[in-house]
């Protein structure tokens, strides 16, 4: 099939289906006219141990989790890839003791983790990961991968900014409700005691 229906069939855009191609990351051939043809009848990679793991900050974002875990399994199922695991959770990039997260990579059996975005998987130490568990013959794919390293350390930074100000803003208000609640029981103390 042509790239371009490629790219409809997988729902991604074809900047990133001609960036698969150029990565050699398809089963593809250009022909001498220049049309690229995917040929997705053969598979070059028979994983039977491929894990998917989408991840959104809050379960305010629950329908972009799903279309996320959609796309990822037929980048998966166009791929040849047996999804052997299917992980979706809520949490932030930066925290490192999500359950779910900890799990998949804990769990030796799969061989290849495939997600949307490297920050999907983590805000920071994504290249430290993926050497680690290549350290386990294992791996990470990333199917939309940033081109623009200023773009991808923009988020990075807005990251970190919105992370520490929502500890920030947490702490503040936890302390103000504890305040509160001991100002009521001094109240209730005194009306107790008159």
């Amino acid at each position: 099939m042509k790239l371009s229906d490629y790219a409809k069939k997988l729902g991604i855009n074809y900047k990133t289906a001609w960036r698969y191609f150029k990565d050699g990351k398809l089963n593809a051939y250009q022909t001498h006219t220049g049309t690229i043809i995917v040929n997705d009848e053969i598979t070059l990679n028979t994983n039977s141990n491929v894990a998917i793991y989408c991840r959104v900050s809050s379960s305010e974002n629950k329908s972009n989790l799903e279309s996320q875990k959609k796309r990822l399994m037929d980048y998966c199922a166009a791929k040849g890839y047996k999804i052997s695991r299917t992980i979706t959770e809520f949490g932030s990039g930066i925290n490192d003791s999500r359950k779910q997260w900890l799990s998949l990579i804990k769990d030796k059996s799969i061989s290849l983790i495939v997600v949307e975005h490297k920050d999907r998987f983590s805000r920071f130490g994504f290249n430290a990961y993926k050497i680690l568990l290549q350290l386990q013959n294992r791996n990470i794919e990333v199917i939309n991968d940033s081109e623009n390293q200023k773009e991808d350390l923009l988020q990075d930074f807005t990251a970190i900014i919105t992370s520490f100000c929502a500890r920030l803003y947490g702490q503040r208000r936890s302390k103000r409700k504890t305040e509160k609640l001991i100002n009521e029981l001094k109240n209730d103390n005194t009306k107790i005691n008159n």
